[in-house]
């Protein structure tokens, strides 16, 4: 059988959803993160931890994807507020009107992930753009592993652009911090 983005189901979800949906998006981030959740930071239960925190962070949404009825993948993020700290772990020096946040600005996408299986067949992207349509935010930044070569090259593709490295945490491993213009007028 061929696995294409269009078979893809979407469906987009808030904060209240989660419960219901906890089993499936661990099951996913299982499966996405099967190299790293021996590692503290990626560990299982710490990445509930953080996605229980985004989840009551003004303008939360989250976006699921299935194929048959099986979810294959998800992203998800908030808007960051008014004197955010997201830019607090930034290692290089930047435009400090980048680094502005007045809670309208900055959408963050904190997580996308698809299952191995489903990879290379355009998921990440419709994901991505389903999120991302809704958005009402002038840019959104996100966080990548220099290393994840595969991600980085699609986010390049879809017109994300590095403007530095960020450390969000003392156990935290480096990103690259991306930003995107939505393209949007405030």
């Amino acid at each position: 059988m061929t696995i294409t983005a269009t078979d893809l189901v979407t469906g987009h979800h808030n904060a209240a959803d989660l419960p219901e949906l906890r089993e499936e998006l661990l099951d996913v981030y299982r499966d996405a993160y099967a190299d790293k959740i021996t590692n503290p930071f990626f560990a299982e239960d710490r990445y509930w931890q953080r996605l229980e925190v985004y989840a009551v962070r003004d303008g939360f949404q989250l976006v699921t994807g299935r194929l048959h009825d099986r979810l294959v993948g998800y992203a998800l993020g908030y808007t960051l507020p008014a004197g955010s700290a997201w830019w607090r772990g930034l290692l290089n020096e930047v435009d400090a009107g980048l680094l502005v946040e007045d809670g309208t600005r900055t959408f963050a996408l904190n997580y996308i992930m698809v299952r191995q299986a489903t990879r290379r067949h355009g998921m990440a992207k419709a994901l991505h753009d389903a999120l991302m349509a809704s958005r009402t935010e002038s840019r959104a930044t996100l966080l990548v592993q220099p290393e994840n070569v595969p991600a980085s090259a699609a986010y390049a593709n879809w017109g994300w652009y590095r403007i530095g490295q960020l450390k969000p945490f003392d156990d935290a491993p480096t990103y690259d911090a991306l930003i995107l213009d939505l393209g949007r007028k405030r």
